[in-house]
């Protein structure tokens, strides 16, 4: 069996942020926090890593991770556009918006063919994380069996503004029964609450969450493509429409084809949704490092 593949998410506009924070410095000799996302995944056992990157911004991208990454992980490059996957069908013109997540991934079809991982690449994760990501892909991750990496809700705010977060609902085999989509969470006075309609509503510390930490097998390609001509059929014209990795997730569950198992992790998740935070993430990844855990110059 193949080693399992890491792909990255890294076409996003961050809109948010402000910039492409995707390629920000934030390490001591200037790394990513993908740099520190492949560095882990390369001690955990992966043997592939696949970035979704945008065309026009891949030289440039090439020109950062290949002359570091060479000898020590295969890499592959997929470009995420919007005609990709679209010719005949039902598409507004209009359109410039991506179509989100569970695009990016079936833009990987013919690229990855082995068990794989996929992330965000603005978001650090945790070593601790992507070896157990390994594990479940070496060992559980088949057709009928994926897998969501469940972070406690308390080790993923932001002390800079509210936070979307994917809130798990899980059975007793952890295995997951829904995912709710919270747009708006925070902690007031000491408690974690999420807003909706105007009414505060609080969360437990430990709620377990969904950070884009997801494994696969690699029919799961398969599905995100017969799920996006159905999306295109129904959503196709609208403008800002997003066909997202949970929902195809949820699809695999609701049509019987098989399981999402939530695998509990302690791993600090820290990431840049604001460009406030960026203070927050060099601190963190400066104590990383002080404490043994990353050597002070990567690679």
């Amino acid at each position: 069996m193949s080693a399992p593949t890491l792909v990255i998410l890294a076409a996003g506009m961050a809109s948010r942020y402000g910039s492409q924070k995707q390629t920000e410095g934030f390490g001591p000799n200037g790394e990513t926090i993908m740099d520190y996302s492949i560095y882990d995944a390369i001690r955990a056992g992966f043997g592939k890593v696949v970035f979704i990157i945008r065309e026009d911004f891949s030289e440039a991208f090439k020109a950062s991770f290949e002359p570091k990454l060479n000898g020590k992980i295969a890499t592959e490059y997929v470009y995420q556009s919007i005609d990709r996957n679209t010719q005949g069908k039902n598409v507004n013109p209009e359109r410039t918006k991506p179509w989100g997540t569970a695009h990016a991934v079936l833009c990987t079809k013919g690229v990855v063919n082995e068990p794989f991982a996929v992330i965000n690449a603005d978001d650090y994760y945790g070593a601790a994380a992507f070896v157990q990501a390994y594990q479940f892909l070496s060992t559980d991750c088949n057709d009928h069996t994926y897998c969501i990496l469940g972070y406690e809700l308390s080790n993923t705010l932001s002390e800079n503004g509210t936070v979307s977060r994917g809130v798990c609902s899980i059975d007793s085999n952890n295995v997951l029964t829904q995912i709710n989509e919270r747009t708006s969470i925070y902690r007031k006075e000491g408690v974690i609450v999420f807003e909706e309609a105007g009414v505060e509503t609080p969360l437990a510390e430990d709620t377990r969450v969904s950070m884009n930490f997801m494994c696969f097998a690699p029919n799961f390609i398969d599905l995100c493509e017969s799920e996006f001509e159905k999306f295109l059929a129904e959503q196709g014209q609208a403008l800002k429409s997003e066909f997202y990795i949970p929902f195809v997730a949820g699809q695999f569950a609701k049509l019987g084809l098989g399981v999402v198992k939530v695998i509990p992790t302690d791993a600090k998740w820290f990431g840049v949704t604001y460009k406030e935070d960026a203070p927050m993430v060099k601190a963190n990844i400066d104590a990383l490092v002080a404490s043994g855990a990353y050597p002070n110059k990567l690679w």
